[in-house]
């Protein structure tokens, strides 16, 4: 009898323990209070130009010279220019990218928001079952199954279809 009390509160107290902290299963940001430590970056020393006629105005919220540029310096790493960073619009080596991608009715520049809602109703309608209610659980690989991709079918077939996948592997022939 002792042994029985025993296994039903081990049950009991693991179904508690499995249904604490439900909902955090794919958000990442769930218990974080403080600052995202990865979003501060400090500053550089400040040095005494050599010509104090190259310093650029003051602008209230621009940039400073003493700012960090993460993006600029990974481009530069990797051999790139980080002055093309601050270029705003299209290069005009895309120009005929961008407009044969808008060849069919323009782009939408409010496509995130409008992702962002059609995501929002889906998964409106598309609500979680009652035994997901009950066990916490998650309905975002339910949502976006029917979505995913096969990786390895995905390059059989554009291999398949004469497409160059240089760093990929030969496919194996099934």
């Amino acid at each position: 009898m002792r042994k029985s009390a025993l296994v039903i509160g081990l049950a009991a107290a693991s179904v508690v323990a499995g249904c604490s902290g439900g909902g955090q299963l794919n958000n990442f940001n769930a218990g974080r209070t403080g600052p995202d430590e990865f979003a501060i970056l400090p500053t550089r020393s400040l040095t005494m130009p050599p010509d104090l006629s190259v310093l650029p105005a003051p602008t209230p919220g621009g940039a400073n010279i003493t700012d960090p540029n993460p993006m600029g310096e990974a481009v530069a790493a990797l051999g790139g220019n980080p002055e093309r960073l601050q270029d705003r619009g299209i290069a005009a080596s895309d120009q005929a990218l961008v407009a044969y991608a808008a060849r069919t009715g323009g782009t939408d520049p409010q496509i995130r928001e409008t992702l962002a809602a059609s995501d929002a109703a889906w998964r409106a309608r598309n609500g979680r079952r009652p035994l997901e209610r009950i066990f916490g659980s998650s309905v975002y690989q339910r949502a976006y199954d029917p979505m995913a991709l096969d990786a390895r079918q995905e390059q059989l077939r554009w291999q398949r279809a004469g497409a160059i996948t240089s760093t990929a592997p030969a496919p194996a022939e099934d």
